[in-house]
């Protein structure tokens, strides 16, 4: 965003401008993100579900929580993996991740390297 602003905008950004460059800069490093993980799922570790919703339920029993409880997680662990492996869900839950980080970033960076008139040029001593 700051060399969007230095060398496209001429030393200028409006909090609007800078948001929509972040927002752009958001949602394709989101895309790159999700693209990886999606490889990695289906080629690299197409067990990953299975895997952990067994971890769910070993936590949930070496804990001690009452058999209800256990049942209840068994029942949540079942739904994840039939969940995950659907791809369209699969693609939503790993967008969600990371773009609402990628979100309040832009927004603060918006906010931070906004400047409505060019900076003087000053030569440094």
């Amino acid at each position: 965003m700051r060399s969007y602003r230095e060398n496209a905008g001429g030393g200028r950004l409006t909090f609007g401008r800078g948001f929509a460059v972040g927002l752009l800069i958001t949602l394709i490093s989101s895309a790159c993100y999700v693209g990886t993980w999606e490889i990695v799922y289906y080629r690299v570790m197409p067990d990953f579900a299975e895997k952990y919703a067994a971890h769910m339920v070993e936590r949930v029993n070496a804990s001690g929580a009452s058999q209800q409880k256990v049942e209840e997680t068994e029942r949540k662990a079942e739904q994840f993996k039939v969940m995950y492996d659907n791809p369209a869900i699969n693609v939503a839950m790993t967008f969600v991740e990371v773009f609402p980080i990628g979100l309040v970033v832009t927004l603060a960076s918006a906010g931070i390297l906004r400047r409505k008139v060019s900076a003087p040029d000053h030569p440094r001593s």
